[in-house]
């Protein structure tokens, strides 16, 4: 099928008229429309009224010559609205070059003598000067475009704050697109989106899970709309740098990876015609740019996190060898103390003086035993290398052993009753990890009671989990204090000479972290501490096999 275009030939002469029409009407490769002016003033009137494709412009006409009509052109060009000019194929009936020259100076892109004008001849010049001006036209918006889209792209990437990445590029977009609505939408898993930053009103939004599901927008798609939305996928394309090791390759050759990581979306309630292509372009190229800020931004993030992580580690190493200086000092003297006696003096001594000093030695050496394993177990958690291993447990049992023996270890000014209710059947968990955090609670409540009195502990079981509350009415703790006891090295300020590492707390709520469970506490100063362990009866954590093994 022919291209069909519009011309506008000014000419005084109808026979020359006639003849432009004949030649051209016979173009088997276009089709025309043509316009007719025999003034040049009508000329320039419909120049501004109507858009050509081409002007077939007489040199001499009988108000102005043709350069001055090419003046007027430029003139009305520049002082009115912005549009692009058409090309201009100059006709004189006698060839003149100084003419040819001026006028080629003045924009005309061709120049024609009447006399020798052959039909082939000015359809190749018609044809020629248009396809010419299409793709000037063409380039001119092309590197319009780019500009646009490197001067958004600079202004979303001048940040490295994620969420301020995103609130710049959905109002670049907007501003850009001149549209009702711009939305930044994240994939959470492969069912849900969440907004991350829009600008603009709109009645509903987009359903994009579902889209992502049905398979209509993929990491190759470059875009898609749907219902006036313009929906462009984020995608973040992994590197050999970025992604794992066992990734990296195949068949020794680099992989790169793509990842949906979300959607931007525009949206237009008032655009009745489709997306034009310029738009759906500079859509696609912006998402790019985006996609290449939030990997950044998010690379950053990464970084910062991993510096904080390593800081407070720092802190950590330094708080355990404060620790360890100052809590192994008193037991190791004593254990020095204990067994220089017994070295210097054991000839001396009566068996039962003997055997206490041995008492203490190994009393303190246990406790130095507890100390180390308590920094152990913080270390593992902080360096997130704690090791989750549940089994299915008689979770009754092994709390009445644990009360059994406290009970064997404190004298009989404390009364440590142990109360169970509801279904406690059917737990998984770890035991290591579990007596840690039961063994730190209870000795806190026997340390903290230090004139003796009542400790109760009730087991409550439910059909999904299992609750253990441990019960004093010792010292207490000062409220404001409360929310920070569960961090490493944190004691409350009443505790005087009573002694500790800080670290009982923490441990018991990394253990019930890694339970999935839930640890609170209700205290008052001198009014005793209750501390409430709660725990599912089976771990999130558990093991692929444990599940598949417990459902058949």
């Amino acid at each position: 099928m022919s291209d069909s275009h519009t011309l506008l030939i000014v000419d005084d002469c109808p026979e020359d008229r006639d003849v432009y029409r004949e030649y051209l009407s016979c173009d088997p490769n276009c089709s025309y429309d043509f316009i007719e002016a025999s003034l040049a003033e009508v000329g320039l009137e419909l120049f501004h009224q109507t858009h050509f494709d081409a002007i077939l412009l007489d040199f001499w006409m009988p108000d102005m010559d043709g350069l001055e009509f090419l003046s007027e052109i430029q003139r009305r060009h520049t002082t009115g609205p912005t549009q692009e000019q058409p090309p201009i194929i100059m006709l004189t009936g006698q060839g003149n070059e100084a003419i040819a020259v001026k006028a080629i100076k003045q924009g005309v892109q061709d120049y024609l003598v009447k006399h020798h004008l052959q039909p082939e001849v000015l359809q190749l010049a018609v044809r020629n000067v248009i396809q010419q001006s299409q793709l000037h036209s063409l380039l001119t918006k092309t590197q319009e475009r780019q500009r646009l889209i490197a001067t958004t792209a600079l202004r979303i990437r001048q940040s490295l704050d994620l969420d301020e990445i995103l609130n710049t590029a959905v109002l670049e977009v907007q501003q850009l697109l001149e549209c009702d609505h711009v939305g930044v939408y994240q994939l959470i898993g492969h069912h849900q989106t969440t907004v991350r930053a829009e600008l603009g009103n709109r009645d509903a939004l987009p359903d994009l899970a579902v889209i992502h599901r049905k398979g209509a927008i993929a990491a190759s798609t470059t875009c898609a709309h749907f219902n006036g939305d313009l929906i462009v996928p984020i995608v973040i394309r992994s590197t050999p740098h970025t992604s794992p090791p066992h990734e990296r390759y195949t068949n020794g050759h680099s992989i790169d990876q793509s990842q949906v990581w979300g959607y931007l979306v525009a949206h237009q309630s008032t655009k009745v015609t489709a997306w034009h292509v310029d738009e759906q372009s500079i859509m696609s190229e912006l998402a790019v740019q985006l996609a290449i800020a939030i990997q950044q931004g998010e690379l950053l993030a990464q970084t910062q996190a991993a510096y904080e992580k390593s800081q407070d580690l720092n802190q950590f190493k330094s708080q355990i060898i404060a620790t360890v200086s100052h809590e192994y000092r008193t037991p190791l003297s004593t254990i020095l103390a204990a067994a220089t006696t017994l070295e210097q003096h054991s000839d001396h001594l009566k068996p039962a003086r003997q055997t206490r000093f041995l008492q203490m030695i190994q009393e303190k050496a246990r406790h130095m035993t507890t100390l180390t394993d308590q920094m152990l177990v913080m270390h593992q958690c902080e360096l997130n290398q704690s090791k989750f291993e549940p089994s299915p447990m008689n979770v009754l049992q092994f709390v009445a052993d644990l009360v059994d023996e406290h009970r064997n270890m404190v004298s009989n000014a404390y009364d440590i009753v142990l109360t169970v209710s509801g279904k406690t059947s059917g737990f998984w968990g770890d035991a290591g990890l579990l007596r840690l955090a039961i063994d730190n609670v209870l000795s806190n409540a026997i340390k903290y009671s230090p004139n003796g009195d009542r400790i109760d502990v009730r087991l409550t079981g439910s059909a999904t989990g299992v609750q253990i509350a441990i019960q004093d009415h010792g010292i207490g703790i000062p409220r404001d204090e409360q929310a920070t006891l569960f961090q490493s090295f944190t004691r409350g300020t009443n505790v005087r000479m009573i002694p500790g590492t800080g670290l009982g707390l923490a441990i018991v709520k990394a253990c019930i972290d890694l339970h999935g469970g839930d640890i609170s506490l209700e205290s008052d100063e001198c009014q005793g501490t209750t501390v409430l362990l709660s725990f599912p009866k089976r771990p999130h954590r558990l093991m692929p096999e444990v599940n598949a093994n417990t459902q058949n």
